[in-house]
């Protein structure tokens, strides 16, 4: 299978948050599993294995559709649009 035009398009990825943290969460006084960051603008979010999603509602909020994991050890990114996984 061909990669989408979304991953091909990734030229650079965003680097991991400074703070390792999802923001939606800690202001929601919640907790996270896994964090995700926007590759179009960068914003950070907790993974669908997290109670809040907020990766995915920000995919659905912004239509950006690629997220890359920001956890340490792990590259990959992933097209909300056309449910396609690409390491790097």
């Amino acid at each position: 299978m061909a990669l989408c035009t979304h991953l091909q398009a990734i030229a650079a990825i965003v680097p991991a948050p400074a703070e390792h943290v999802c923001p939606e969460c800690v202001a929601l006084g919640d907790t996270w599993v896994h964090l995700r960051v926007c590759q179009e603008c960068g914003h950070v979010g907790c993974c669908d294995s997290s109670k809040n999603h907020h990766a995915t509602r920000h995919f659905q909020a912004t239509a950006h559709p690629v997220v890359a994991s920001a956890e340490p050890g792990e590259q990959w990114v992933w097209c909300y649009a056309h449910e396609q996984l690409a390491e790097y």
